[in-house]
């Protein structure tokens, strides 16, 4: 069996200077994309600014930050897109950049290493609250886990 390269997930310390440098794409003048995105009309999945965003509250808080995949098929990943350690047990965090609809990779994770598991996260954009075993938590409370 052929082993897989570790796979990392990169943050830039300045979530503002991020997201110009994803969505500048024309001059300053006809930068369609970044009007869109300041004024809260791009059709897109943010998910990667979210996760920047957390990554951040979660580092200044002091965590350490973690990341792990692997294979879910020949051709996808699961991904849970940070642990947090505290003590003997594992915390992962997954981030939704909208509404949630599942978070199979997390319940994955869980299932995969069950008695390394201590809290389960998700943070969204809504309110907190309790999904079975994972707390729900909204993205400005990142930073307090």
């Amino acid at each position: 069996m052929e082993r897989a390269e570790p796979r990392k997930e990169l943050y830039v310390g300045d979530t503002g200077l991020m997201v110009t440098l994803a969505f500048w794409d024309k001059s300053f003048t006809e930068n369609i994309l970044y009007d869109k995105l300041l004024a809260d009309r791009l059709p897109a999945n943010l998910g990667y600014v979210y996760e920047n965003l957390v990554a951040q509250m979660l580092r200044s808080a002091g965590n350490e930050l973690y990341y792990y995949t692997w294979p879910k098929d020949d051709r996808h990943n699961y991904e849970v897109d940070f642990l947090l350690s505290r003590g003997a047990k594992l915390c992962p965090l997954e981030v939704k950049s909208g509404s949630y609809s599942s978070h199979a990779s997390l319940d994955a994770f869980c299932q995969k290493f069950p008695s390394r598991i201590g809290e389960r996260y998700l943070i969204y954009t809504k309110e907190l609250r309790k999904d079975d075993n994972t707390l729900l938590v909204p993205a400005y409370m990142a930073g307090l886990l």
